[in-house]
């Protein structure tokens, strides 16, 4: 596989469509910008073409949702290749997917679902990461899931498991510390022990995101993982506290429902600049 090529320590933004032009246009200052791989598996068109103009000002992440890495089949031989084809063109700095399925049986569902922490399930997801970074030829950032249910078969801390594939693959992680708040508050854990407990010199890049409120059948507060409002403060007091001790990262800034104003994402994304300046001192670009 060839040698991992790392992300700036900045901010990012996701790639929007209602944005495209103008980002082409005002060249803002943004550390890097970051494309859902399935949204540009297509063969031609203004897609490709204003994807090929925004890869050449700004460093590329590529983040898929759809190879099912925790699923029981080997991720879907088409998929992975149509995966390859942009990947082979784009050249992107990073590639990142999730620790989750999404298929069974040849169903494709339209959810990141969450997997047992098991010693066969960790044998089974090394296997599908080995396939996917022989098949693309470079080693691939894995991101933690927000979960709703825990398996009564569990046998391992989620901090292991992810730690266990990084050490037997050689992937690295993706810190998705939005997931972390949904699913400290879903299951009652202090995300900042679990952070603690994470293996932070595998994290090539962070994820950073709003998420939604309600409250489950039993009156208790239930997170979900939304994409679709700002930087809640708690998120950002997390983020804060893992880059005092990881250092500076690259990081995501994720709005992918009712998406706002390139004003407003920028904003968000500035906000994560300061917080890497404030933290860790690094420089960041007026």
């Amino acid at each position: 596989m060839s040698a991992s090529v790392t992300l700036p320590p900045r901010a990012g933004i996701g790639l929007k469509a209602e944005h495209v032009l103008r980002i082409l246009d005002e060249r803002p200052a943004i550390g890097f910008v970051e494309i859902h791989a399935e949204n540009y598996m297509v063969d031609g068109g203004p897609r490709l073409r204003h994807l090929e103009a925004v890869r050449s000002r700004w460093p590329l992440s590529v983040h898929g949702v759809g190879l099912s890495i925790g699923g029981e089949g080997p991720p879907d031989r088409v998929h992975l290749g149509r995966l390859k084809a942009l990947v082979d063109r784009f050249r992107p700095t990073a590639v990142s997917e999730h620790l989750a399925w999404s298929s069974h049986g040849g169903e494709h569902l339209p959810d990141l679902l969450p997997l047992p922490y098991t010693a066969a399930t960790l044998a089974r997801v090394v296997d599908h990461v080995d396939e996917v970074q022989q098949t693309l030829g470079r080693a691939i950032l894995l991101e933690n899931p927000s979960t709703y249910v825990r398996f009564a078969q569990d046998t391992m801390e989620e901090t292991a498991f992810l730690a266990a594939i990084a050490d037997r693959t050689g992937c690295g992680l993706l810190l998705d510390v939005n997931n972390v708040v949904v699913s400290a508050a879903n299951h009652g854990f202090d995300p900042e022990a679990w952070i603690r407990r994470f293996p932070l010199d595998r994290v090539g890049e962070i994820h950073l995101a709003g998420y939604a409120e309600t409250r489950d059948g039993a009156g208790r507060r239930l997170l979900i993982d939304a994409h679709g409002s700002p930087v809640a403060p708690e998120v950002e007091a997390l983020y804060r506290f893992v880059l005092r001790l990881a250092g500076p990262r690259p990081t995501l800034v994720e709005w992918d429902n009712d998406v706002p104003s390139l004003e407003t994402l920028l904003w968000q994304q500035d906000r994560a600049d300061r917080a890497i300046l404030a933290e860790c001192g690094a420089a960041v670009p007026a």
